[in-house]
């Protein structure tokens, strides 16, 4: 997560994840606009527009929504996961931008990684929980 210039363009790193999601997510100074694997945000994420919101919320957080591009390459999980994913790594790119941001962002909780994933299966049972029906004879 560290910011690169390269010829007079200032890019800002920050990496997302959540449950088996990554996402990699470059701020650059523009006009507000989303690339979610080369293709628009909203086409990527119009499943359910709330998923677009999501991503978008630490920059609304701060009133930056207007003045950057995020570029963001994402892969694993589904896409759900992968918009928890994008927030995560615009709230770490921002605290990057300006050291000032980070306050804000972590009292919305922006910065919390959500540790919450997938149980493994255990042995003797159909699932992680679900116990074959039992019997009494």
């Amino acid at each position: 997560m560290q910011a690169t210039e390269a010829s007079d363009r200032v890019m800002y790193w920050g990496t997302g994840r959540r449950k088996s999601a990554v996402a990699r997510v470059r701020l650059v100074p523009g006009s507000g606009q989303m690339t979610v694997n080369g293709k628009p945000g909203d086409l990527y994420l119009q499943f359910n527009t709330a998923f677009l919101s999501l991503a978008k919320a630490p920059l609304e957080t701060l009133g930056l929504e207007n003045e950057y591009d995020v570029l963001v390459n994402a892969h694993g999980g589904g896409v759900s996961g992968q918009a928890d994913a994008i927030r995560l790594g615009v709230a770490r790119a921002l605290c990057q931008l300006d050291p000032e941001n980070r306050k804000p962002l972590k009292t919305e909780g922006y910065l919390t990684r959500d540790p919450r994933a997938k149980e493994r299966k255990k042995y003797g049972l159909h699932k992680a929980r679900k116990a074959p029906q039992y019997s009494k004879r």
